[in-house]
């Protein structure tokens, strides 16, 4: 049988199949689909002509119809295509609703390790229907051109943004802190020493020019960055044996790690905004606002969390020790 005659089963063919099937009879199944008794029959016949055998055996008279055994092999394929349609007609109206469909997310490593997490789990119970669709790039300039090209609905980036057509709302404010090994004199420290005290310390950094890089220049004196790459993992995997320091926005570290030391830098470097961006000349869906609104809702948790456990850490080191 030529593959192609195929393309001429309608699927108003599948649904008289179905329903001749389901009522045993063309004048039941014409009343139900809003047809006349000879429509119904003329579609099965179409049918039939198309796929080449017998579907329906007509026995004539009140007694009920019946499917041959090649009618009943393609009502299962007939079944499964006419609730795939149905669910397909519930899909584009949740996605007309803005309820469905796919929301693509451009992250970094800080934000995929320490906010995006918590920010799907909180995102599918109230959007099930919504695929969100991650995109992970180390540099957020790279993110940006993906979200200009329309391949990304949302992603997150550093304040200020460079020229474009793009609008965004900040997430958190995140700020500083020098990564060192928990074995390291610094780590019985309760803050960062001052900038030009790291001078000849061994720094760990990214590979690229990053911005706490960039402020470090001119205000460290002999600044030495003795490692560069662009994994977290291994940034603090080195601090944590010893081999350098690393000033990093405290997103960056976890928290659970304790070979590992955070010491703040106060005000001394300004802090990263982090902030969630969006094309300004494309739709944005409501499961797209609703994404943005979660995910300033998770950072300023994520800063009050960070804020009570600094309180927390600072009480505990002023506290005199008893002998």
């Amino acid at each position: 049988m030529e593959p192609d005659r195929w393309l001429g089963v309608e699927l108003r063919h599948l649904a008289a199949l179905e329903a001749v099937a389901r009522l045993r009879s063309f004048s039941a199944a014409a009343r139900e689909l809003g047809y006349t008794q000879s429509a119904v029959s003329q579609q099965i016949a179409q049918l039939e002509r198309v796929v080449g055998v017998r579907l329906v055996e007509r026995p004539g008279g009140p007694r009920s119809v019946d499917l041959t055994d090649a009618g009943e092999l393609l009502l299962r394929h007939a079944d499964a295509i006419v609730a795939q349609l149905a669910a397909a007609q519930a899909d584009m109206a949740a996605l007309a609703e803005g309820a469905a469909g796919p929301l693509r997310v451009g992250i970094y490593q800080s934000v995929g390790a320490r906010i995006l997490p918590a920010l799907l789990r909180r995102f599918r119970e109230d959007w099930p229907l919504v695929d969100v669709q991650v995109r992970e790039e180390t540099e957020a300039a790279e993110l940006l051109r993906l979200l200009e090209r329309g391949e990304l609905d949302l992603t997150f980036a550093d304040l200020p943004l460079p020229e474009g057509p793009f609008e965004s709302a900040e997430v958190l404010r995140d700020p500083y802190v020098l990564l060192v090994s928990s074995r390291s004199e610094l780590a019985g420290h309760v803050a960062a020493p001052q900038l030009r005290q790291l001078s000849g310390v061994p720094l760990i950094t990214w590979r690229h020019l990053s911005e706490p890089e960039t402020y470090l220049r001119g205000r460290v004196p002999d600044l030495n960055v003795v490692f560069r790459t662009d994994d977290n993992g291994t940034l603090m995997g080195l601090v944590a044996e010893g081999l350098g320091a690393a000033v990093v926005p405290r997103l960056v570290v976890n928290p659970r790690n304790t070979a590992l030391t955070a010491l703040p830098f106060g005000t001394r470097i300004p802090p990263r905004h982090i902030s969630i961006v969006w094309h300004r000349d494309r739709y944005r869906s409501a499961a797209a606002e609703a994404f943005v609104e979660l995910a300033r809702e998770l950072g300023e948790d994520y800063v009050q969390r960070v804020s009570e456990s600094s309180s927390a850490s600072a009480a505990s080191t002023s506290r005199p020790r008893g002998r």
